[in-house]
């Protein structure tokens, strides 16, 4: 039987070569290998996620002790030492010899013999250093120690530093790197938030009701796979950050509403806007993937949402004339993905220093063509799940200056009273380190 490391060395690999959603990934090969026992299945998520999450710091480990040039390191063998040193590491329930033949037995399996010999003299050396190791001063070069310390790019720690000062740079930077809660949101098309917790206990998992939402809750230490429970299966449930939650409640679209749902993706909001609207009404969900698409039905049919109609396109490319106009219209821009980053680290290494400035120029056509479709007295909701001016204040405050016809509604008088900390001026900005949820920011305009 193939063993978690192997198992993760695999994953790891497919993702250096072909970008791809680590949680997919990794739920498809676990597949593959049903017959691996819970405990070996919960270290192949372990050791993947922790890999992505300290990269930069297991490649500057590497680098201090390759007497290679670094980008003379083929990435097979760069991945096969990421995944040892992290276990030599981070981990205290995997002896570090273990981990170092391990990592040989993977190399020599895989690679010519000369390599397996490299691997094993670095990674004895690493067990032979312990924790002598010299970061960068934090007092004398503070972006570099950052970098290295919370294994995130430099470029991005020198923005965050910019914008948010070392110790609330530290501190966010700090929350990446923590395992995010499992959210689930409850759908009450078919289900109250006491029977899901009834369930949950019987079943013997922990969980408790969310501090934001009265009817999303929050799993601890889940070790199934929770596609394989039945309150997933009869659509009781849907996984939910609360953030996603909440942004998606600034849209508050009614009974009999026609709703507009862009890039809609999977189909989180918009099977919570079914929800929402009790099942009356119409949702148009229109995503450019085909694929997502084919999932976000599956989740609408599951969950009984009935109302829901998919179109495959761009959002440039919808027919206004055909569409015509909507009370609700919701825009999940594409974005950095900044503010997720506990659930997706491998985002820190697939964005780049203009990024922001790139998205940015997407985010405000989009909007501007979103903005078509919404009748008058209608409203307009812009939402992204990252941290940067550039994507979100910026966005909003140019779209507002170019359409005097869209008033800004202040997120702080549509969001429970609880909540309202979340209103960061007129919008809705939520931070990990600050409230423990997903970074997301949202807009809201009504046109008059």
């Amino acid at each position: 039987m193939i063993s978690a490391r192997f198992l993760a060395y695999q994953v790891l690999l497919h993702l250096d070569q072909k970008p791809s959603q680590p949680d997919r990934l990794v739920r498809t090969m676990l597949d593959r290998h049903s017959a691996m026992d819970r405990r070996d299945r919960a270290l192949t998520t372990e050791l993947v996620y922790g890999v992505l999450r300290w990269q930069a710091t297991l490649d500057w480990h590497i680098d201090q002790l390759s007497k290679i040039k670094p980008q003379k390191i083929h990435p097979a063998i760069r991945i096969a030492l990421r995944l040892a040193l992290y276990q030599i590491l981070f981990l205290d329930r995997i002896p570090p010899h273990a981990a170092v033949n391990e990592a040989v037995k993977i190399v020599k399996a895989t690679q010519p013999e000369h390599l397996a010999r490299f691997v094993n003299g670095l990674l004895r050396e690493a067990l032979r250093r312990q924790g002598k190791w010299q970061l960068p001063s934090a007092e004398e070069q503070p972006a570099d120690h950052l970098a290295l310390a919370t294994s995130h790019p430099r470029w991005f720690i020198d923005a965050l530093l910019a914008e948010l000062g070392f110790a609330e740079a530290r501190d966010f930077c700090h929350s990446n790197n923590q395992v995010a809660p499992l959210v689930l949101r409850v759908n009450t098309l078919k289900a109250r938030t006491a029977e899901v917790l009834d369930r949950l206990g019987q079943l013997e998992i922990e969980a408790k009701p969310s501090p934001f939402l009265p009817d999303s809750i929050r799993v601890v230490g889940l070790r199934q796979d929770l596609a394989q429970l039945a309150i997933y299966s009869e659509g009781l449930v849907q996984v939910q950050d609360e953030a996603s939650q909440l942004v998606a409640n600034l849209l508050k679209p009614g009974a009999g509403d026609r709703v507009l749902d862009l890039c809609a993706g999977f189909g989180g909001k918009s099977t919570q806007f079914g929800m929402l609207m009790q099942n009356a009404g119409l949702i148009v969900a229109v995503e450019q993937s085909a694929w997502k698409l084919e999932e976000l039905r599956e989740n609408a049919a599951r969950q009984g949402v009935g109302i829901i109609e998919t179109r495959a396109s761009a959002v440039q490319e919808l027919p206004f004339e055909e569409l015509g106009e909507f009370d609700r219209v919701f825009l999940d821009a594409p974005c950095t993905g900044f503010g997720s980053l506990r659930r997706n680290p491998d985002i820190k290494w697939r964005r780049h220093r203009k990024d922001p400035i790139r998205f940015a120029r997407q985010q405000k056509e989009l909007l501007t063509h979103a903005a078509r479709f919404v009748k008058r007295g209608g409203v307009l909701v812009y939402a992204t799940c990252t941290i940067f001016k550039e994507e979100n204040e910026e966005v909003a405050e140019h779209f507002s200056s170019i359409h005097p016809d869209f008033q800004l509604e202040p997120a702080a008088d549509l969001l429970p009273p609880h909540c309202r900390a979340l209103a960061a001026g007129p919008f809705f900005r939520s931070w990990p380190h600050r409230h423990g949820i997903d970074g997301f920011f949202a807009a809201r305009w009504r046109k008059t």
